[in-house]
């Protein structure tokens, strides 16, 4: 956690808005409310996908360098009341690949770095929107950013929230910058078969991290404490997906020597438990969507063999598993990445409260095709950037804002 923020306190009619760092004790009650208050996600006629915490109102920064929650309590005489929060973490980044000679192989490409602010979670409870609170709230929020030294902040939304992308590209200065899609595939009770062709790897943590920075490292996003994310309890293993036949199946050579003389084609990925960090549900479901999707289940359980797909329970608390670390290389990279998403699902179907497995690539990611989802589960993101700093430590990067569009980036768990 960083350190205190001076409450900053503004008038409004007939009150006064308080904007001040979350307090753990005395807030989270509160806090818990307003969250509880608004529909977060997809919506398809009535039903809302609802998010819980677990107690826990800081569980999705938590896990980053540096972080804080800001809250926005309204004063009212003897009355206070929490009616909004929003909150922020920082990191350092890879904003691409520095120039390199020709002779260069590209999993050697430098990186350039910069230190990047994340704003996430911004709430405001129903009965006071329209009142500038939530812009409120994210000026206090890039004032902290600015005075802990990042260059840019960005923020993530829904493409279809509307409201959203408003407030952040007309009142707070930041442009559309990438639209990655967030894929969804639920946990069926029957195991996934992997193909023969394609044998999985588990890497150790060494081997994880070299090889995350040699092939991944210039990747937009890449975060440079990379061997921390690893380390974290939540992140359940890397994997390495390579043709069976392949040398490196028989024998592992170590990620160095692999990269110098890779398989054909192979990818790897890496699985996170979002599930211990908060729960999903969906509510407003009607009863003959609960029914069917019971029946389909115990259709699935009953009949494993036939590999029915099946809805899971998802109008009860549920966890996910999240794979991140997407990437590969090779004619046939996607068959690859698909038996890392297959081995992510039977993974996942060892835990009777996981119901979906989810990834999060750029819109035109090669390797996206070798995920699978379900349409119906999966929403389109946009993220809005802002540039915050005059100056920059690295001069090879310019104005990252203006950067033309790569073909993937990489999705920190941390604050997924």
């Amino acid at each position: 956690m960083d350190s205190m923020v001076a409450a900053s306190p503004e008038e409004v009619p007939d009150a006064v808005l308080v904007i001040r760092e979350y307090d753990t004790v005395r807030d989270r009650e509160a806090a818990e409310a307003v969250e509880l208050s608004c529909d977060v996600g997809a919506r398809a006629g009535t039903m809302s996908l609802f998010t819980d915490p677990l107690g826990d109102p800081l569980c999705r920064v938590r896990h980053s360098p540096l972080f804080l929650m800001l809250v926005a309590e309204l004063i009212r005489g003897p009355q206070r009341e929490i009616v909004g929060l929003v909150r922020g973490c920082i990191k350092t980044v890879s904003c691409g690949a520095a120039k390199k000679h020709p002779s260069c192989a590209k999993h050697r490409a430098a990186s350039i770095y910069a230190k990047v602010a994340y704003l996430l979670g911004l709430r405001v409870s129903p009965a006071h929107r329209r009142r500038g609170i939530a812009l409120k709230l994210v000026v206090r929020m890039e004032e902290w950013f600015k005075a802990k030294g990042a260059d840019y902040a960005y923020m993530a939304t829904e493409k279809d929230n509307e409201a959203s992308l408003r407030l952040f590209t007309g009142r707070c200065g930041y442009s559309k910058f990438r639209t990655p899609s967030i894929l969804v595939h639920p946990v069926f009770a029957h195991r996934l078969p992997l193909s023969s062709r394609v044998a999985v790897l588990r890497l150790s943590l060494a081997d994880a991290e070299e090889l995350y920075r040699r092939w991944l490292g210039a990747t937009e996003f890449f975060p440079h404490d990379i061997d921390v994310v690893l380390a974290n309890p939540l992140s359940l293993g890397t994997f390495l997906a390579v043709p069976s036949a392949c040398a490196a199946a028989a024998r592992w050579p170590g990620a160095a020597a692999f990269l110098a003389d890779p398989p054909t084609s192979w990818a790897v990925g890496s699985v996170w438990n979002s599930k211990e960090v908060f729960r999903m549900e969906v509510r407003g479901a009607g009863l003959w969507q609960r029914g069917l999707a019971r029946v389909s289940r115990a259709v699935d359980w009953a009949l494993q063999w036939l590999r029915i797909p099946s809805v899971p329970d998802l109008f009860r608390p549920f966890g996910m598993y999240l794979l991140y670390g997407i990437g590969g290389d090779g004619p046939m990279a996607a068959e690859h990445v698909q038996a890392l998403c297959r081995h992510a699902h039977n993974m996942a179907r060892r835990e009777a409260d996981c119901g979906v497995v989810a990834a999060e690539v750029a819109e035109c990611d090669p390797l996206r095709r070798g995920i699978p989802y379900w349409g119906r589960l999966s929403c389109a993101d946009v993220w809005c950037v802002k540039r915050l700093a005059e100056d920059y430590g690295d001069g090879a990067l310019g104005d990252w804002t203006k950067a033309p569009r790569p073909p993937s980036i990489f999705v920190d768990p941390r604050e997924f």
